[in-house]
């Protein structure tokens, strides 16, 4: 028995030697390289793209017997409210436009719903609060809430489920994207829900919020002051950092996976990724959202889900309900409806901590299936993967040793230089584009992609694929072992691969990063093509096995493209308005090579199985030149356009006004102050009619003055103080307004403390700078309740003030203690900021605004700075 196990498994291997020896030398023409390059070309636009876009059909007003999401009538409320126009908190367009047509739809919903189903009550709510870290404080006055609960009749349940978007607005832009979109899709969610026989186990809490931009002011007061808050036990937050299209689900928990359970199963069109989580809670996202306030203010888990697509509206004037499609609206309403009422039903909600067990990996695959699990297992499968392709390697170098008629050793060592040579592949495939985006900013052609998204293929990708190709195409055409063939050889680049997917899948595990699946994906399937190869004889059959890999990496190659075709339109828009301190290009050179790498990674070194693979290098340098060319020195590499791809460009109508200790004006100047908001600055207005002569870095006012000495509107312009220029005016601001501030006492608390009290008056957006002298100490004031001053170990103190509905004045006081109790010498600077967001300006602003380019989007105000000494 055991000699014929031999004699079979001697001729098992010299028949693989007689087909490895008659396929070995064959290789496919050259001419069919272009062919399978042109596959994966064709199956990224004709499959990939169309799923990315896909959208259900919009459902109309007949259909609403059928008691489903109706896009149109969604439509038509969006229609209302975004031509209200800007709904900034404070304004009247926001305060009692908005409120009221929103209270006229829930007003009639009430009157339409089923009452023998349900229960509804509207609850119109003003809050005033404020809540901060460090030193910077966000302090709001009559801020409006609309809340609706939703109550089954006969339900006993006291645990809530709430739903939350913003109603409010950046400074002009009609936002009917951001989120106008989102408030409309709570209407018709809700409007269906109360007239449909369909019960539920938890009552629903809609929250309508009307400060969410400036802060997030609204959700604070909702979760810390509401009378329903503290009954409500998960969220689902909607907001838009765009107009149209899917919305993607990119935040979950934490630590509550039944949240993404219930989403897989509830959803109706799944578009969600661990990966954007992991990017989104890093900081590189120039965005916030109001799940923050209910996490961290309310411990409430939820799911946070946002439009993103065409992010080039987002927060400007061409945000309006044009670029907005139904489908749009029709495929988040679908989804929200179908969540909203599965997790009303669901049992996790009765107790939302005793199902606090980790966080989740989830992701969709074209939209078409939604996979999730929990961390736990995605560890032990990210290993467990790993392993297995280190296993099957080692046993496709032993089958290469036997029929080769080589030692083990012999393949192993050959596996080494391979796997050096792919390792020089992997780092160039990266190095490559992140060169390109290097050189082009220091050329000054940032973004130049912008407005021309193919650009990135050229500039990005084909320099990836560049770099993993040219090392391997060099070791293939200089190598003369004869001992292992060059289809083995092909095999090892292969599994090398493999190596580096494995250590990169096990390191990132080990790290905690749940976005380590990215690249257990490819791995999988290549381990699964393997595995079959080695059992059959495809493996020793020359290059036969490659028809198998190539079909088994369609799949990885459609998931891995998707991913980061989501991250490079998502972030794209973002290098618009990140600010000009970082080189946004280098983050969409980084995702187009990692997406290149995990897309092509089994797949580019199959070039060598043709004759002449340095063509497939030739070609993709070409298309690299070209684009190049396009992109330095013609307009197609320009990034903005009217309207569509805008420069977006923000300033002040300053005007600063310094008061010295005795009360004397020792500084009226006046001038714009410009915060630039991408990383041409203003390179792209030199030459044409806009007047920048005389404009100067911040830098020197702001190591002399607080702040700079000017009134930096919001924590981003706190940020980029540095990269802030300022223009100066010879003719004065002229402001609605002279007066801020009023000292009502001064008093001395004891010996060492005094306490100064003050009245502010103004428009609705204010700020305060605080920052005592040298030897004297903030020790209390009245910005929260207990009057604790947290300690600073950079100042000066930040006061951002918000009112809403309720603009009285604001009675403060301060507390400052200094050792030696001299109080007759200054103790403190006070800056005072107003913002007369809703003016136009004097006719010179006037005049200097409508000197830009119709590319330009403005962001501009007239603005009154005061800074006193006490």
């Amino acid at each position: 028995m055991a000699d014929k196990e031999k004699y079979i498994s001697y001729e098992f291997v010299e028949a693989s030697r007689n087909v490895l020896k008659k396929d070995a030398s064959f290789k496919v023409p050259w001419y069919f390289a272009s062919g399978f390059l042109l596959f994966w070309v064709l199956l990224f636009f004709a499959v990939m793209i169309p799923f990315f876009y896909r959208l259900p059909t919009a459902l109309t007003i007949e259909d609403s017997k059928k008691n489903v999401f109706i896009a149109e009538r969604a439509y038509k409320n969006l229609y209302t409210l975004s031509n209200i126009g800007t709904k900034l908190t404070g304004s009247n367009e926001n305060e009692v436009e908005a409120v009221n047509l929103i209270l006229n739809e829930l007003t009639q919903i009430k009157e339409d719903m089923l009452g023998e189903f349900f229960e509804m009550e509207i609850d119109l709510s003003k809050v005033s609060g404020v809540h901060g870290s460090g030193t910077t404080f966000n302090m709001y006055q009559g801020i409006q809430n609309i809340v609706v609960k939703l109550t089954p009749k006969g339900s006993k349940s006291e645990s809530y489920l709430l739903v939350n978007s913003h109603f409010d607005s950046k400074p002009f832009t009609p936002s009917a994207g951001d989120a106008g979109f989102m408030i409309v899709t709570m209407l018709e969610v809700l409007r269906v829900i109360a007239t449909t026989k369909q019960v539920f186990e938890h009552p629903i809490v809609f929250l309508f919020n009307g400060s969410e931009e400036g802060g997030l002011l609204a959700s604070h007061g909702f979760i810390t002051q509401h009378k329903w808050a503290p009954h409500c036990k998960a969220v689902v937050n909607l907001d838009a950092a765009g107009s149209g299209g899917r919305e993607v689900l990119f935040q979950s928990g934490p630590n509550h996976p039944w949240l993404v359970k219930n989403y897989k199963e509830y959803i109706k069109y799944p578009f969600a990724t661990t990966m954007a989580e992991e990017i989104f809670q890093s900081g590189i996202i120039p965005s916030d959202t109001d799940f923050r306030q209910f996490k961290t203010y309310g411990n409430i888990p939820g799911l946070d889900l946002a439009q993103f697509i065409n992010g080039f509206v987002y927060h400007t004037k061409y945000d309006v309900i044009d670029v907005i499609p139904r489908e749009s609206l029709q495929n988040t309403g679908d989804n929200i409806l179908s969540l909203v009422h599965g997790l009303a039903n669901a049992t996790e909600l009765r107790d939302t901590e005793a199902y606090k067990s980790g966080n989740a990996v989830f992701f969709d695959f074209l939209g078409l299936y939604f996979v999730h699990y929990s961390e736990a297992t995605g560890t032990y499968l990210n290993f467990g993967v790993a392993g297995a392709a280190l296993i099957f390697i080692v046993v496709s170098m032993w089958r290469m040793a036997a029929i080769s008629r080589v030692s083990i050793c012999h393949v192993v060592r050959w596996f080494i230089l391979v796997l050096i040579i792919q390792i020089i592949s992997f780092v160039l495939g990266l190095a490559f584009p992140i060169l390109v985006a290097y050189v082009f900013d220091n050329l000054g052609l940032s973004l130049t992609y912008y407005s021309t998204p193919l650009l990135v293929i050229g500039l990005y990708v084909c320099p990836s694929l560049i770099g993993l190709s040219l090392p391997l195409t060099i070791y293939y055409n200089l190598q003369g072992n004869n001992k292992i063939s060059t289809a083995y050889h092909l095999q090892l680049a292969l599994h090398a691969q493999a190596v580096i997917l494995a250590l990169l899948t096990n390191g990132l595990t080990l790290f905690g990063l749940r976005s380590a699946y990215i690249f257990a994906v490819p791995l999988i399937f290549y381990v699964l093509s393997l595995a079959f190869n080695l059992l059959t004889t495809l493996h020793d059959r020359g290059y036969a096995w490659t028809g198998l890999l190539k079909a088994s990496q369609i799949i990885p190659f459609l998931y891995s493209s998707y991913l980061f075709y989501i991250f490079v339109v998502a972030l794209t828009p973002m290098g618009g308005r990140a600010g000009s301190s970082s080189n946004r290009d280098l983050y969409i050179a980084v995702l187009a090579a990692a997406g290149s790498i995990l897309s092509f990674g089994f797949l580019i070194p199959v070039i060598n199985a043709f004759r002449r693979p340095s063509f497939v290098v030739f070609s993709l340098l070409a298309i690299t030149a070209v684009a190049m060319y396009l992109a330095s020195s013609t307009q197609i590499g320009f990034p903005y356009r009217p309207k569509t791809n805008g420069q977006r460009i923000a300033y002040l109508q300053v005007r600063n006004m310094f008061y010295e200790y005795d009360g004397t004006l020792s500084k009226d100047e006046s001038g714009y102050l410009f915060n630039f908001m991408d990383r041409r600055e203003e390179k792209p207005l030199l030459g044409t009619n806009v007047n920048l002569t005389g404009l100067v870095s911040m830098k020197s006012k702001c190591e002399t003055h607080m702040m700079c000495g000017m009134p930096l509107y919001s924590y981003g312009y706190i940020q980029s103080k540095l990269q802030n220029k300022w223009l100066p005016r010879s003719e004065p601001i002229e402001t609605p307004a002279s007066t801020a501030l009023q000292k009502l006492s001064k008093t001395v608390v004891n010996a060492t403390t005094v306490r100064f009290e003050f009245n502010l008056t103004g428009p609705s957006h204010m700020s305060l700078f605080i920052e005592p002298y040298e030897d004297v100490t903030l020790s209390k004031w009245s910005f929260v309740s207990d009057g604790q001053v947290p300690s600073a170990s950079q100042l000066p103190y930040s006061i951002f003030l918000t009112y809403g509905i309720d603009s009285s004045p604001l009675n403060f006081f301060l507390e400052l203690t200094k050792p030696n109790g001299n109080f007759n010498v200054p103790l403190f600077q006070l800056g005072v900021s107003r913002h007369y967001i809703t003016k136009e300006g004097d006719a010179q602003s006037v005049k200097f605004a409508s000197s830009f380019p119709s590319y330009a989007i403005l962001v501009q105000w007239p603005v009154l700075y005061q800074r006193y000494i006490f």
